[in-house]
């Protein structure tokens, strides 16, 4: 079983003990969080498709802590001009493992 969640307006396909990276959701490690917004779910007999969302289910996760993303580099130069910058940008996120898919009581 899989589903096709969105958070923070960004889609993921996850299964039940899958680990993803998503936006900072700002809670504690070791918080459940719900993910309400199911946009495919998939049970392996069935596919049910949202419009343009999955009446009824629901995606449980558990937030295992605040990782970075890599570096991202900017360099910006002016040639023939000795004008030269560099900039570096780490992103962070919140690594949930995904504990449960519900699929509003037909699980």
């Amino acid at each position: 079983m899989y589903a096709i969640i969105e958070s923070g307006s960004k889609q993921y396909r996850v299964e039940q003990g899958d680990e993803i990276d998503v936006e900072l959701l700002h809670e504690e490690d070791g918080a459940k969080v719900s993910f309400e917004s199911i946009l495919m779910l998939n049970d392996g007999t069935k596919i049910q498709i949202g419009a343009p969302t999955v009446a009824g289910c629901t995606v449980m996760g558990e937030v295992l802590g605040e990782v970075k993303g890599p570096k991202v580099i900017s360099y910006k130069y002016k040639r023939r001009k000795n004008c030269r910058r560099k900039k570096g940008h780490r992103q962070r996120y919140a690594r949930v493992k995904i504990t449960e898919i519900s699929a509003g009581g037909t699980a």
